[in-house]
């Protein structure tokens, strides 16, 4: 749905040209042949944008029919968006930086900058904030970058069910850098489905040009025999925190043991100390 405007808001007004005058196919100089209107919120105000769109004049150039934008517009805020990038980057920074819950959000743009934004269109931006921080992290040319000075690579494989009927979350992290290189949801834990991720993991270390030191996991059976099949010869390490869980088990399990039998016990003291005060209370009550 469109972003409903009050009445009485006040715009500052923005006219935007197209940066390059000439056609690109036959050179003439363009003409304006509509304008675009688009309003948002930016952290200084309300803006309304007035996009003056041009063509070629020539009808018989194949550019004729080929309507130019002004590039700034976009640099502004994406197409149909009622925020501009300013208040986008705004919301992603207090929801992952600060870790802000949505009302949080809403509560602080209308009072710190009058911008009034539902939870649901909250949750929108954040979802699209999240999608561009998943691309910028695959960027094969920002990942070269980030790993310059690392000579080889520790990866991890670990899988995250929210709930049980759920599909799990597999993600790929990099331990070098410490860095999170991509998640794939399975409905299956299989061999099958598993190689399928670690075959994407090897391209990655293809394209960065590095070798694979170790891997890391909770060695279920699945990762053993992938990692086995697509890195040869690659120390595979148990995971220190589940290792130091299972090995903590027994030792669970005892003391759930002992604290069934200490509320046992408890409650049997409980009773007595119920019955000896109803015993004392009769006794009052006969003197």
């Amino acid at each position: 749905m469109p972003y409903h405007w009050p009445e009485d808001t006040q715009f500052e007004e923005l006219t935007l040209d197209v940066e390059k005058k000439e056609c690109v196919s036959c050179g003439r100089t363009t003409t304006i042949c509509d304008h675009r209107f688009h309003r948002v919120h930016t952290l200084d105000g309300p803006l309304r944008m007035t996009s003056r769109l041009t063509h070629c004049p020539d009808p018989s150039c194949v550019s004729h029919s080929k309507t130019l934008s002004p590039e700034a517009e976009f640099a502004i805020a994406p197409p149909y968006w009622a925020i501009g990038w300013d208040v986008f980057a705004w919301i992603g920074q207090r929801r992952f930086s600060r870790h802000w819950s949505v009302p949080q959000i809403c509560n602080e743009l209308l009072d710190s900058y009058g911008i009034k934004l539902s939870a649901d269109a909250i949750e929108k931006y954040i979802g699209r904030y999240q999608i561009m921080i998943a691309a910028r992290q695959q960027n094969p040319e920002l990942l070269r970058e980030a790993y310059e000075g690392i000579d080889d690579l520790i990866l991890s494989i670990d899988g995250l069910q929210p709930e049980k009927g759920h599909e799990s979350l597999y993600v790929i992290r990099e331990l070098r850098a410490k860095r999170v290189w991509f998640a794939t949801p399975l409905l299956s834990s299989a061999e099958s489905e598993i190689k399928k991720v670690i075959e994407e993991v090897r391209l990655w270390a293809e394209r960065l040009g590095k070798p694979v030191h170790a891997w890391v996991s909770d060695k279920q059976d699945a990762f053993v025999k992938t990692i086995g099949e697509v890195f040869p010869g690659v120390p595979h390490r148990y995971c220190k925190n589940h290792f130091m869980r299972d090995v903590a088990k027994p030792i669970v399990e005892a003391d759930s043991s002992a604290k069934v039998r200490l509320r046992g016990k408890v409650r049997g003291l409980r009773t007595i100390e119920r019955k000896i005060l109803e015993a004392d209370t009769s006794e009052k009550k006969k003197r």
